[in-house]
């Protein structure tokens, strides 16, 4: 059996954005999602209505950033009080084009944020 405890203590040594990579690499692996609960509870209580209808609005949106732009910086402290990122991860996702600043989230938090990184200077796009 492996030993848990040291395989939380690499767990906890990895960035956030390493963690991240590692998430899509078991879903990948393993064919599950690790959304919220709260998501598959809602999901779940829709029930065959939701079956039922062939085109659903979509609810669930990813911020992406595409560029920067020429006010790094100020893209970069709007992705620390979107993401609550520390500094270097932050721009580590501000220097990489095609970032994911957030997760399905709801429609109005992604148009909230898209709102907040484009005024800050960067080009965003919503998926």
């Amino acid at each position: 059996m492996a030993d848990l405890k040291k395989i939380m203590g690499q767990l906890s040594e990895l960035t956030v954005l390493e963690a991240a990579e590692l998430v899509k690499m078991l879903e990948e692996e393993w064919g599950v999602s690790a959304a919220a609960p709260v998501a598959v509870a809602a999901a779940s209580g829709a029930g065959a209505a939701a079956a039922a209808e062939p085109a659903e609005e979509k609810t669930e949106f990813d911020v992406i950033l595409k560029d920067a732009g020429p006010k790094k910086i100020q893209v970069i402290k709007v992705i620390r009080q979107l993401t609550s990122l520390g500094l270097a991860d932050s721009k580590e996702l501000a220097e990489t084009g095609g970032s994911k600043i957030m997760e399905a989230v709801g429609k109005e938090a992604a148009e909230d944020a898209k709102a907040k990184l484009e005024e800050a200077g960067g080009v965003v796009e919503l998926a």
